[in-house]
């Protein structure tokens, strides 16, 4: 019977975890990686919630229409409702698609292949932010700013009739964007320390490109929120 009662008792202690370099199967490194971008979530949705609720407290006929407010496009001018910011998502996502690319060379220790597709993700992240800056500048020289509310002319050239929106519109606006565009700065300076260490051979030697993982599921959520942000100021 004790013998017994001891087997069991080992059996049971065998099944108990006791601590290790990759808990859950999921290695450390990327395990806080993970933990770090949920609480940056709780972030984001706060902001989001926080514009959703004051939006919608102000009312729709208040609230400025993203078809007139974005409607520039550069060289073209206006008349392009929510074309230039349709284009600037686009480039975004286009650079996670690379980003992913980048990540499965990485798997096949391909260092050309990550040096290719990484170089593609950094100049998309490079893209993105000079289009948000033509953005940012277009609208302040408009008179849109943080202590001014947006003011733009309704039924044409010459109508006479200007809508002005409420303050929050611009506070909420460049507060959020502001918030995302400084991640996605972010992420391409991470990005090209990273991708000079690939160039240098610094994972070759390490045999494996875990880091390149790890910074691209930094990448990907900040595509994923940035479809939020689109949603929330462009759309509705």
């Amino acid at each position: 019977m004790t013998t017994a009662t001891n087997t069991v008792q080992a059996n049971s202690e065998s099944n108990v975890w006791e601590g290790g370099q990759a808990p859950f199967g999921v290695k450390y490194g990327k395990l806080m990686m993970w933990y770090f971008l949920l609480s940056d979530a709780f972030t984001f949705a706060a902001f989001l919630i926080s514009y959703g609720a004051i939006r919608f407290t102000v009312g729709q006929d208040i609230w400025p229409e993203p078809n007139r407010v974005f409607d520039a496009f550069p060289v073209l001018g206006h008349g392009y409702p929510l074309l230039f910011v349709s284009l600037m998502t686009f480039i975004l996502i286009l650079s996670s698609v690379f980003m992913v690319r980048a990540v499965q060379e990485g798997h096949q220790m391909n260092k050309k292949g990550v040096i290719l597709w990484l170089g593609f993700t950094i100049l998309g992240g490079i893209a993105f932010l000079s289009c948000q800056a033509w953005e940012w500048a277009h609208l302040i020289h408009n008179g849109m700013t943080m202590t001014s509310p947006i003011t733009y002319e309704i039924g044409g050239h010459g109508s006479g009739a200007v809508f002005v929106g409420p303050l929050a519109f611009g506070q909420l606006f460049f507060t959020i964007t502001g918030f995302h565009g400084f991640h996605v700065t972010t992420g391409v300076v991470i990005n090209t320390i990273v991708f000079l260490n690939v160039v240098f051979g610094t994972y070759e030697k390490k045999k494996n490109y875990d880091m390149v993982e790890k910074v691209g599921l930094y990448w990907h959520f900040v595509d994923l929120v940035w479809v939020f942000v689109f949603l929330g100021f462009y759309l509705l």
